[in-house]
């Protein structure tokens, strides 16, 4: 039996709650993620980018591929912003070695874009930063299935 004193409590708590802008059945802002990676077997820095993105939340599906053109082709990947690896998260293709905030961005921002690339393998990419070496400046871009590519964020 519920008590008056326990309804009004509950109540009061559902009130502050929602005075304060939360809803009690939202996800987590980072809660698992599935991502889907495809990458050789024998590359380093891709495994190590693998365990950037479960340290980051994302639960990787790993696919460990020699052809990796075919499958950027398969996909759509332009030639343009190819790297070593390809994953897909959502709708979105995830091309090199992309920082998770910038795909956290993306799953929140739903551009209309194909995905989000770091071409090449720049030093200081999550992944790429070996021990020693200074990372240098690089830009994570948004392209499109025609190829084309805008600025999405400068490290």
């Amino acid at each position: 039996m519920v008590t008056r004193r326990g309804f009004l409590a509950h109540a009061a708590g559902l009130v502050a709650a929602l005075a304060a802008g939360r809803r009690l059945w939202a996800v987590p802002p980072h809660a698992a993620t599935p991502i889907t990676i495809y990458k050789s077997a024998s590359c380093g820095c891709c495994a190590k980018w693998v365990d950037y993105v479960k340290a980051a939340g994302f639960v990787p599906s790993v696919h460990d591929e020699e052809q990796m053109d075919s499958i950027k082709d398969d996909l759509g990947v332009p030639s343009g912003v190819r790297s070593c690896h390809t994953a897909i998260v959502e709708k979105y293709l995830i091309e090199g070695h992309v920082p998770a905030s910038d795909i956290r961005r993306l799953l929140a921002d739903r551009p209309d874009v194909l995905g989000l690339a770091v071409p090449g393998m720049p030093t200081g990419t999550p992944g790429m930063l070996a021990p020693g070496a200074a990372p240098e400046p690089y830009d994570v871009v948004a392209f499109t299935t025609s190829g084309s590519t805008s600025l999405f964020a400068r490290h």
